[in-house]
């Protein structure tokens, strides 16, 4: 799918979030207040709820077939709506339909837009009613439902959730006369590019991706392993960190000396073409790249960095939230339906036909781990290794584009890397201050 209309909403979600704020009016504690007043208990939920989604990992049948089997078991009905192609234009529907009647009762949310939802007061508390529709949350895997945790409270539940890991192209390797592993470090794996790039199998021994491709989140794991990170909560100083810049400009070095690409369209079909021996890529892409690929594909976890070896590994996709519009009633039916269809059952389901991680620590994936072994790395690794992303990255609408910006412009040119980081931090500081602290403290 297209990425960029991600960054056509980065630049104007702040608008988006201002008018929805003016002209719906509640404020993010009133979501709040409203929320703790309702006792779930004593009421029964609605016969009908809707839920808008984007069918993530092309899963429309899957959703109709999920839908049917919560019907048939619970009497209520379910109202699919394609709300949207991508994630972003699922999101930018629901702000809009703030002002209106006709809004569903749940919305998919991607780890980018779900804080914007959050903070014009579109999304409810979800722990309250969660637990009146007796959905034991502590099987989540954690660090994916901590990823909608803010201020104490979650305002949706993982569904369509990925990481990141290391791919690398075993026949290259072999040819290079590499061990058939992923590199432990990133050390390491600056060998193996020099031995790749030595042996000529590929274009480039490695790729990063390019602007619209979400580069800030594949350099995550680099920036972590250093020591650095986009953003300390609001602070967004971390982007000028001794820490960071050295990671970034470890980046930027393996361009320079030939080791590493950006790629000009998509990493994965870079790879999966031949064109680079190595990728950082989506546990989402795995499917399509071994399909796609006439060399056997070697999957593993991202390397460690000289500062940091744990939690280094970002996660990404979208979770279901609840829209705080609805009724006491619709809310309720809508924590079953997500109980429902996130269950440990439902999750390895959609984990085996779309590629997404499951989202319960107890979904038994024996079987998609038999057909696939590679789908246990990412699953391992997910179980070990990740953290949820800075919130200059994924909460301030805008930042990542910031980010990506930069690291286009450091990729790409021999440009100063403290200087570059330094002008997205002002940027990054700039979008807080004037626009979204206001907001949240308004």
């Amino acid at each position: 799918m297209s990425r960029t209309p991600r960054y056509l909403v980065g630049a104007s979600a702040l608008g988006v979030l201002a008018l929805g704020l003016t002209a719906c009016g509640p404020s993010v504690g009133a979501t709040e207040s409203d929320a703790a007043e309702v006792d779930y208990s004593s009421i029964e939920p609605a016969e009908s709820i809707s839920f808008w989604s984007n069918h993530p990992g092309g899963s429309m049948e899957l959703e109709k077939e999920f839908i049917a089997g919560f019907t048939e078991e619970t009497g209520i009905e379910v109202e699919l709506v394609t709300a949207g192609a991508n994630y972003e234009e699922v999101s930018q529907k629901f702000q809009t339909a703030q002002n209106s009647e006709d809004i569903g009762t749940m919305v998919v949310v991607s780890d980018a837009t779900w804080f914007t939802n959050y903070a014009n007061g579109s999304l409810l508390p979800v722990d309250d009613v969660m637990e009146a529709a007796g959905n034991d949350v502590s099987t989540y895997q954690q660090t994916l439902y901590d990823d909608y945790l803010y201020e104490d409270q979650h305002y949706g539940v993982p569904y369509s959730r990925s990481t990141t890991v290391f791919y690398y192209n075993k026949d290259h390797y072999a040819q290079a006369g590499l061990p058939d592993k992923a590199p432990e470090t990133w050390e390491e794996f600056r060998a193996n590019a020099e031995k790749l790039k030595e042996a000529g199998v590929a274009q480039s021994p490695f790729t990063f991706p390019p602007a619209n491709d979400y580069p800030a989140w594949v350099l995550n794991n680099i920036i972590w392993g250093y020591g650095g990170g986009w953003s300390d909560e609001w602070d967004m100083s971390a982007m000028t960190s001794p820490e960071t810049v050295e990671g970034v400009t470890f980046a930027q070095d393996l361009v320079q000396d030939g080791l590493a690409n950006v790629s000009s369209g998509t990493m994965s079909d870079d790879f999966a073409a031949g064109a680079t021996s190595m990728m950082i890529g989506s546990t989402g892409s795995l499917g399509g790249i071994t399909e796609a690929a006439d060399f056997e594909v070697g999957v593993g976890f991202l390397p460690a960095g000289p500062v940091e070896s744990e939690k280094i590994v970002p996660t990404g996709g979208a979770g279901i939230g609840i829209s705080a519009k609805a009724s006491p009633e619709e809310q309720l039916a809508a924590a079953e339906f997500l109980a429902y269809l996130t269950n440990s059952e439902n999750t390895a389901t959609f984990s085996e036909n779309t590629g997404y991680v499951p989202v319960r620590t107890d979904a038994d994936m024996s079987a998609v781990y038999e057909q696939n072994p590679n789908f246990q790395v990412a699953v391992d690794q997910l179980n070990t290794k990740t953290r949820t992303q800075d919130y200059g990255r994924v909460l301030l609408p805008g930042g990542d584009l910031a980010i990506a910006t930069a690291l286009q412009e450091i990729l790409t040119t021999d440009v100063d890397v403290t200087e570059r980081l330094q002008a997205a931090q002002d940027e990054m500081t700039s979008l807080y201050e004037n626009d979204l602290q206001p907001i949240l403290e308004g």
